[in-house]
């Protein structure tokens, strides 16, 4: 099942028929603690064949943004090389083979961008790059109750100069992009699961790669067991599971580009770049 938030109400999908929800708010749903049940107890009558694209929001409002850093071998040998002249590369390697990961706070809902509207690039950075993520819907009581794509914008030369400026990296508004759904399900995504990366610049590719999660190195409840250490949520939480796909060194965001994030199973976010100066 597929859980859409859209400014006509919220969908469940099942089998390609979208069914509305009847639900007070998006957070007092997401937070139930029969989320599963309310969601499958919509699929009645004939429902709809599709949703208008245009109308589809990003899949949160009340709830706080997670990420988790270092988590593939892939980022983390992107840290390192960033970082080095910084004498950063170290603390990366460390991470990645530590008992505790990396942890951060992202974003606060108004920051976060749904579908086939923009993210930003910094004004003060010259290296951006997306982070195409698995993303987990965590409820208060710290299970995983669903699957959403997210996108890490990141400036990776701010991060570069000094790992203490991770948040002026990592945290501005349009920083963050969640969609097009949440895929609910009790059941964790299989190893082969595929991310997939696609860049166009004037409609041409620029860019493309893709990962599994098999290439993931920490376990999804693992990263939400360390979350909720002293920490609470109350309307639920979303975590950015880190990223296994980076761009080459000499590849930097423009405005206008169009990212494409693919996750099987859960379908396609895309974002166009907005420029710096674009509200």
């Amino acid at each position: 099942m597929k859980l859409y938030r859209t400014s006509h109400g919220t969908f469940i999908e099942e089998n390609g028929t979208f069914y509305p929800v009847a639900a007070n708010s998006w957070d007092e749903l997401l937070a139930s603690t029969h989320l599963h049940d309310l969601a499958r107890a919509a699929i009645v009558g004939t429902g709809i064949s599709s949703l208008n694209e245009s109308t589809i929001l990003a899949p949160i409002v009340s709830q706080e943004v997670w990420a988790a850093g270092v988590t593939y071998y892939r980022s983390r040998s992107a840290r390192i090389e960033e970082s080095k002249d910084a004498g950063g590369g170290n603390f990366y390697d460390r991470v990645y083979s530590a008992e505790r990961p990396e942890l951060f706070f992202k974003a606060t809902g108004r920051r976060v961008v749904g579908p086939g509207t923009a993210v930003r690039i910094r004004s003060d950075a010259q290296w951006s790059v997306p982070e195409p993520e698995l993303t987990l819907l965590v409820d208060p009581r710290g299970s995983i109750v669903g699957y959403t794509i997210g996108n890490d914008m990141s400036s990776r030369d701010i991060e570069g100069e000094n790992p203490l400026y991770l948040p002026q990296a990592k945290m501005y508004d349009g920083s963050c992009a969640l969609g097009p759904c949440i895929l609910l399900s009790p059941e964790p995504l299989g190893p082969s699961t595929g991310i997939h990366l696609e860049i166009q610049r004037k409609s041409e590719p620029v860019f493309s790669a893709s990962t599994s999660l098999a290439e993931l190195k920490r376990d999804p409840n693992e990263l939400v067991s360390f979350l909720f250490r002293d920490n609470s949520f109350p309307q639920c939480v979303f975590l950015l599971t880190g990223t296994g796909i980076v761009p080459d060194d000499d590849f930097t965001l423009a405005a206008g580009d169009v990212i494409r994030i693919s996750i099987d199973g859960i379908g396609t976010l895309e974002n166009h770049v907005a420029s710096s100066s674009t509200a």
